[in-house]
């Protein structure tokens, strides 16, 4: 009998990740852990020490160019990597069980939701967790409480506006707008 793939991997992978698997309950010490370093990131009393609980939380170094406000919320930590120059504002939440890349001079307005993390539409399934990564390329600018959903890609210098649910990919240098967000016009 082989052994089962490391649980870390089959997130990344896209693959269904089972209540069952043999780690999930490393997974979730992960997450409960995660969730006490975040309730002290959300006690910061400036933007220095919210990047430095947030560099602990996902195990790297956040560039001092990089600011982020809190409240903050992340569920796991482990899978995001943050650029250099980006600007996060309050109240946004990030579900990075998928992977959430973040490059250089991003803007991510305020309760922006970045979410690598659905489950399946058969019901027998649906406690099982299906993640798909999620990449803001650079100068990309969010705007204030737009959802992004699992395995999308914001282009390097494109808008998404206020309000707007990310279902598709967005080219580059474009605006986009909407529930779900479709193409407005070229930057």
């Amino acid at each position: 009998m082989s052994t089962p793939k490391n649980i870390f991997e089959i997130m990344k992978s896209g693959e269904e990740v089972r209540q069952d698997h043999p780690q999930y309950n490393e997974f979730m010490q992960i997450v409960a852990n995660t969730l006490k370093l975040n309730a002290d990131l959300n006690k910061a009393e400036d933007v220095k020490e919210v990047r430095e609980k947030l560099s602990e939380i996902i195990g790297t170094t956040i560039d001092t160019s990089t600011g982020i406000f809190a409240p903050f919320h992340i569920n796991f930590g482990k899978h995001t990597i943050i650029g250099k120059n980006v600007f996060i504002n309050h109240a946004c939440s990030f579900l990075d069980l998928g992977g959430i890349t973040i490059e250089d001079d991003v803007l991510i307005g305020p309760r922006v939701n970045l979410v690598t993390e659905n489950h399946p539409i058969d019901s027998t399934k649906r406690k099982s967790l299906l993640c798909k990564p999620i990449l803001i390329k650079r100068n990309a600018w969010i705007g204030a409480a737009a959802t992004i959903l699992p395995g999308v890609t914001i282009g390097e210098n494109a808008v998404v506006a206020a309000g707007s649910v990310v279902t598709k990919n967005v080219a580059d240098n474009t605006i986009v707008a909407g529930v779900p967000a479709k193409f407005i016009k070229n930057i």
